[in-house]
């Protein structure tokens, strides 16, 4: 997993509540084995039409959003079934934070281990974000978000935060207590004296 660096984009804006996975990556895409391929399937049934062409009035398919690196979207985002692949999506796609007002709990547990940065604002800054049209910064390590006009400070475990920073994905979180886990095993395999 990659370290977060600080992310200076437009937004994408996503006015839309109870956004859930089946949404975001529909299930007849579920067959992919790895991480990656997913971007294409983002969103699928709301940018594409029966005939599979964009669909002109859907905010992704904008060319003005086409590199945007942050999703700011309405309350309730990610829930439904606990799909992993919907964060897979996100991320492939292009997408490196996500703002809303709520997630859905494993969702928001998902992005972190993924490496997505889910950031929670109340509902009115959200919709200010929303309608924010020049560049944005994300600053996870100062944990502020900077328009033009004002920065706006989000909150964000400690240890959300430092897993994120570190790029460390479960696998390297456990491998940091190597050692211990090592001494650990040799002390179980030696018999004990009674």
């Amino acid at each position: 997993m990659q370290s977060f660096k600080k992310i200076k984009t437009v937004i994408t804006p996503l006015d839309q509540v109870n956004v859930d996975t089946d949404q975001i990556v529909p299930k007849q895409f579920l067959k992919l084995v790895q991480k990656s391929g997913f971007g294409k399937f983002l969103f699928y049934d709301w940018r594409y039409d029966d005939q599979e062409n964009l669909k002109s009035d859907f905010i992704l398919n904008n060319e003005k959003y086409k590199n945007s690196k942050i999703l700011v979207a309405g309350d309730n985002f990610g829930c439904g079934s606990s799909r992993e692949h919907a964060v897979w999506a996100l991320q492939d796609y292009g997408f490196s934070v996500i703002v809303a007002p709520s997630f859905a709990d494993i969702f928001y547990s998902n992005c972190f281990k993924n490496g997505l940065l889910p950031i929670v604002l109340e509902e009115k800054i959200v919709e200010k974000l929303q309608r924010e049209t020049g560049m944005i910064e994300v600053d996870l390590e100062n944990q502020i978000i900077k328009t033009s006009s004002e920065e706006i400070p989000f909150d964000i475990d400690l240890h959300k935060k430092q897993i994120l920073l570190e790029g460390l994905d479960d696998i390297a979180q456990t491998l940091q207590y190597e050692k211990e886990i090592s001494e650990f095993e040799k002390q179980s395999k030696t018999p004990s004296v009674l």
